[in-house]
Parts: structure tokens; C-alpha cells; sequence
């Protein structure tokens, strides 16, 4: 399977995910969405919303990242991506889709490129149209305004959502044919560590990155899962979690937190049930709530790429609108060629 799949599958989850986004009150989310099945336009009140308690002043121009939005934060019930329609990709995915087309454009994956490209999207006034930045964003543009080099502007970060773009950066190394296995794991570490310099992430990220390349070498998931030494990873209790509830999983044994390596698991419990299913594996895991839509990349990406995506959610996916729109003006007309 093409990691365009991976891609894809990332996108999906993450949309599927985005209405019931930090839904950790399971009742609430099931009040408010019901036994949903596809995607969702997100109510405009949050009950577990903590923005009510978050603020956030930028220093100068330079850190000024959520422009219109910032007037809702500290505000009770606001939903982190109230302004989102159905089928729409949170800000960090949005940024993923951003890295795919840029990488291609330049030909490579370069790093201070890339630091440029983000700055000037996030920094560029409804460039996005959600009203959440992750703590990482906040911190990285402060320290921007501080006048450090952007190169120096990450954190020690260890939220799953380090690892939201790590599918786009190997599928558009994939498109520009740079398959060495070697290459993408020293990007995908380049990548990570400008935002995310943490010990647990970087685990994780050469973790998600091995598992890739089994799968694209032919392994079916369960093979991979089974013999692939991944640190704080059991098979035997994937198993014994397979015959559990998920919510029961995810929520109780496991935290459905963004904190890594625990959430990584918790990740890789939808994967190993739902191996063959992709539907069900992101709607399973976007139902247990908490931070699903980052382990949505992990989750939609990994299955997708043994099961491809069923054409119902590319169909209403608006991300896939723009990507159609970019291969027209794209170096090379190759990109996304299996799955469009």
C-alpha cells in the first residue's frame, strides 16, 4: 500500500474526530452527537471545554497566531473548532496538508524551508479557521517574538499531536520517489524536533516510522504489531483488549489523553482491533473522546494503509478538494496518482 493512503487516512480520522474533539464526559458526547457514522458539524458548545480557562497574549505581531479567534478564549463552553464545518480538518492537519504541498513544490523535505512556510501561514491573518492552537504553537510563536531564531523556537513536547505530521511528510517523500527508508526516519526526527523535542515524542515518531515501513514492504498490521519490537507495546494485551469495550480500554485502563507513550498505545489498541475495518477503526476511536483526533493520524494512518480508504470519506473530505486543486499546479502530476 502507497503511504499517500497513510496520508489520506490521517486527514480522514481527524476530521471524523474534530466534533467531538477533548470530549472527555462520554455521556455528554454521546447527548450531543448520538452513534454518529460519518462527519459532523460541530456544535457551537463544548461542555468539557477548558478555553474558558486558557488566555493567550502574544508579546508582538510575532507571536499574534489566532488573530479574530483569541477573543473567545477565556470564555466557558466555546468548542476548540466551533467555525469548523463537516468534513473539515483541525489546524494541525491543516499544517500537515501545508508540509505535503510544500515538500513537493521544493523537492525535498528541508527544515529551515519549512520553518518559513509555518510562520508565515500562521502568521498570516484567517489563514485557518479554528479557534484552538495547541500549547506547542503558543510557545514556539512566543519565543519567535522573543527574537529567537525559529530554529530554536520549539519545546520539549510530549502531546500526540507531535506526531500529526509525520503521515504527510513521508507520503509527499513517497510522491517525489525518496523511499529510503533512512532518509525518511532522519526527516521525520528533523520534523518532530522543531516542535516537539521530547524524549517520549521522538520515541513514538521513530515508532509510527518502522511501522510504516513494514507495511509498505507488504506486512499485514497484525504481522508488524506481533514481531516488531515497539518499546511499552504488548501483543498479548492487544489481544486481551480486543475482546474489551473500547471505551472501557480507552478511558479507564489507558488514559484518552494526548500524553505519550501512553496515548500511543492507546493508538495502537484501535489499530490491532480494527486492522481490517477502517471505518470502524476512526469512528471507534473518535467515539472514546479525549484527544481522538490526534490519535486519529496514528489510527487512520496505519489502518489505511492496510486497508486503503473507503471512496465515502475522500468524497467529503474538504481537504481533498484543495489537494485535487494542487496537483494542477504541482511540479509533478504523480502525487496521490493510487488514490485519486
Amino acid at each position: 500500500m502507497s503511504l499517500q493512503n497513510a496520508f489520506l487516512g490521517s486527514l480522514v480520522a481527524d476530521a471524523v474526530s474534530m466534533p467531538v474533539h477533548w470530549y472527555y464526559n462520554r455521556e455528554a458526547l454521546d447527548k450531543d452527537y448520538g452513534d454518529f457514522h460519518g462527519y459532523c458539524k460541530p456544535h457551537k458548545n463544548h461542555p468539557d471545554s477548558i478555553l474558558w480557562r486558557s488566555q493567550f497574549s502574544p508579546i508582538n505581531h510575532k507571536a499574534d497566531i489566532l488573530g479574530k479567534q483569541a477573543k473567545y478564549w477565556g470564555q466557558k463552553g466555546i468548542h476548540y473548532h466551533q467555525f469548523l464545518d463537516a468534513g473539515d480538518n483541525t489546524l494541525n492537519l491543516q499544517l500537515a496538508a501545508e508540509l505535503y504541498r510544500d515538500t513537493i513544490i521544493n523537492g525535498s523535505f528541508e527544515k529551515e524551508k519549512w520553518l518559513k512556510r509555518y510562520s508565515q501561514v500562521m502568521l498570516t491573518p484567517e489563514w485557518h479557521n479554528d479557534t484552538y492552537a495547541e500549547e506547542y504553537h503558543r510557545a514556539f510563536f512566543n519565543n519567535y517574538a522573543k527574537g529567537k531564531q525559529l530554529q530554536s523556537c520549539g519545546i520539549s513536547d510530549y502531546h500526540i499531536g507531535g506526531l500529526s505530521m509525520i503521515p504527510a511528510l513521508l507520503a509527499s517523500m513517497e510522491a517525489i520517489d525518496q523511499n529510503d527508508p533512512s532518509d525518511q526516519l532522519e526527516n521525520v526526527l528533523n520534523l518532530v524536533r522543531l516542535t516537539h523535542d521530547h524524549e517520549y515524542t521522538l520515541r513514538a515518531a521513530t515508532d509510527l516510522s518502522r511501522i510504516f515501513q513494514r507495511l509498505i514492504n507488504g506486512e499485514s498490521i497484525r504481522h508488524t504489531l506481533t514481531n516488531l519490537p515497539l518499546p511499552g507495546v504488548s501483543t498479548r494485551l492487544l489481544q486481551k483488549w480486543e475482546t474489551m469495550k473500547d471505551r472501557e480500554v480507552v478511558g479507564e485502563i489507558l488514559s484518552s489523553a494526548c500524553y505519550l507513550p501512553e496515548s500511543f498505545v492507546a493508538s495502537l489498541h484501535f489499530v490491532w482491533k480494527y486492522h481490517d475495518d477502517f471505518s470502524m477503526a476512526v469512528l471507534a476511536n473518535a467515539k472514546a473522546g479525549g484527544d481522538n483526533c490526534h490519535r486519529g493520524v496514528v489510527v487512520g494512518s496505519i489502518v489505511a494503509m492496510q486497508t486503503g480508504v473507503p471512496e465515502i470519506w475522500l468524497k467529503n473530505l474538504k481537504m481533498m478538494e484543495k489537494l485535487r486543486c494542487d496537483i494542477h499546479v504541482l511540479p509533478d502530476r504523480r502525487v496521490l496518482k493510487r488514490v485519486i
